[in-house]
């Protein structure tokens, strides 16, 4: 089976820089497993590293799509698989890094078999939620699919008019499919790295990113990228883009706009922290400088 390994958790957690520490020290090639780092010009909000901090590295997955283009674990997987490929063929270790947790987990355990998406029922939910507002339709799923509104944002429309979809035509919740699915088989001999700062950690590192972000020109970036796409793209729906967007529409100020970043941003680190809390493939957690000096990551950079 093939070897892959993996750096994932909560954003702000550090996983770039220590994918970066061990391609660097081991000969490694970077695969990204973030759903925003995939589109061209969502570069500050997303934290995708420059080609200065990439110090040369290969980094696939990133830039590889237009902001209208579409982009879903399918093809994430077929994409993915590719790019592992070809980094084992060049005598590479490919460290897959980022924190969509249902990518990865299709990455390692394949996609689970879903009813093809019914017109009638998106078109009737796409309905609702034009006239209702994401939230409500939010709450619904919350009722029927506990486990795909907890990692689902409220704001995500496309996400939760596909779980709702999946239960109107299957009667199963789309959580509950997908948690008996990761109980397959593997595809990958994978070495399975989590970083788990605490909330409490967590919350200044976000902090402190924010900010630089905006001295960055992070609101500059997104002032731009909606003059040329607009804001109903898929990655304007993302944490951070989505309230910059509100605030370019003039529905809020700006200090609200980092208010309510702040307060999503949380909400996503908790709910990737629910995640990868529950995922059966782990093989470590810790901090950085644990993961980086532990057995496991040895063994695979020599022996694998």
């Amino acid at each position: 089976m093939r070897s892959l390994f993996i750096i994932a958790g909560p954003t702000a957690s550090g996983k770039t820089d220590l994918a970066l520490e061990l391609a660097e020290r081991y000969g490694g090639e970077i695969i990204g497993a973030d759903s925003v780092q995939v589109y061209r010009g969502f570069d500050i909000g997303s934290a995708k590293p420059s080609a200065e901090e990439l110090r040369g590295i290969p980094h696939a997955m990133i830039d590889i799509l237009d902001p209208d283009e579409s982009m879903d674990v399918m093809r994430f997987a077929e994409l993915a698989d590719q790019e592992i490929e070809a980094s084992l063929s060049r005598g590479k270790k490919p460290i897959v890094v980022g924190g969509t947790g249902l990518w990865i987990r299709a990455l390692l355990r394949g996609l689970v078999d879903l009813p093809r998406p019914d017109p009638e029922v998106r078109s009737a939910l796409e309905t609702e939620i034009e006239r209702k507002g994401s939230a409500y339709l939010h709450r619904r799923l919350r009722e029927v699919d506990p486990l795909s509104a907890e990692a689902i944002h409220e704001n995500d429309s496309l996400r939760i008019v596909r779980a709702l979809e999946v239960y109107e035509q299957t009667g199963e919740a789309l959580g509950e499919l997908r948690r008996r699915h990761a109980l397959g088989s593997p595809r990958y001999s994978a070495v399975f790295a989590v970083l788990d700062p605490s909330l409490d950690e967590l919350t200044p590192r976000i902090e402190r990113r924010l900010e630089a972000m905006l001295e960055a020109g992070w609101l500059e970036e997104a002032r731009s990228l909606r003059e040329r796409y607009g804001d109903k793209v898929r990655p304007f729906g993302s944490v951070g883009y989505l309230e910059l967007a509100q605030h370019l529409r003039g529905e809020i100020d700006l200090d609200e706009t980092k208010k309510r970043i702040r307060k999503a941003t949380r909400i996503y680190a908790r709910r990737q922290k629910t995640w990868f809390g529950s995922e059966r493939d782990i093989t470590l957690r810790g901090d950085a400088s644990a993961i980086a000096t532990s057995k496991q990551v040895l063994d695979y950079f020599h022996n694998s």
